[in-house]
């Protein structure tokens, strides 16, 4: 008989961290604004390091949360009023088998630290209209003024 409560208690565990899982998804994606984005969390390794996501645009901010994880706050927030995007470039390496084909990686920089972000290219395009979408005057400098390879 403790074999089969042992295995009803796994059992109603893992149902309970599934159920936690799908509420919390429920609970950020609400509003809509969501997109699909990986962040790189660390560099030590060339390639190595992307943590798959997603965005939500709420005002002024993009945040960032862990694809799987239990946490109902964002895992990063990165402001439009500090975030200067330096470049961008497609995946190489290692990162060619850890994202989808059509994905970009933008190197940005903030008030904090550089962060490499990496989303769909398509997606690419809002991401930015997004930055540039703050008062007049104001986004002028968000965007480096280089020319862009083309992806």
């Amino acid at each position: 008989m403790e074999i089969v409560e042992g295995v009803g208690i796994g059992i109603a565990v893992v149902l309970a961290a599934l159920l936690v899982l799908f509420l919390r998804r429920a609970l950020v994606t609400r509003s809509g604004g969501i997109i699909r984005l990986s962040v790189r969390v660390t560099s030590v390794l060339d390639g190595r390091g992307w943590s798959p996501g997603f965005g939500r645009f709420a005002g002024d901010e993009l945040r960032w949360y862990r694809m799987f994880s239990f946490a109902i706050r964002p895992k990063r927030v990165l402001s439009r009023k500090e975030l200067v995007v330096e470049r961008r470039r497609l995946p190489e390496g290692q990162e060619r088998l850890s994202m989808p084909a059509d994905w970009v990686i933008l190197r940005c920089t903030s008030r904090h630290a550089p962060v490499e972000i990496a989303m769909a290219r398509s997606t690419v395009t809002g991401f930015l209209s997004w930055l540039e979408a703050a008062p007049p005057g104001a986004a002028s400098p968000r965007l480096a003024s280089q020319d862009w390879p083309a992806a």
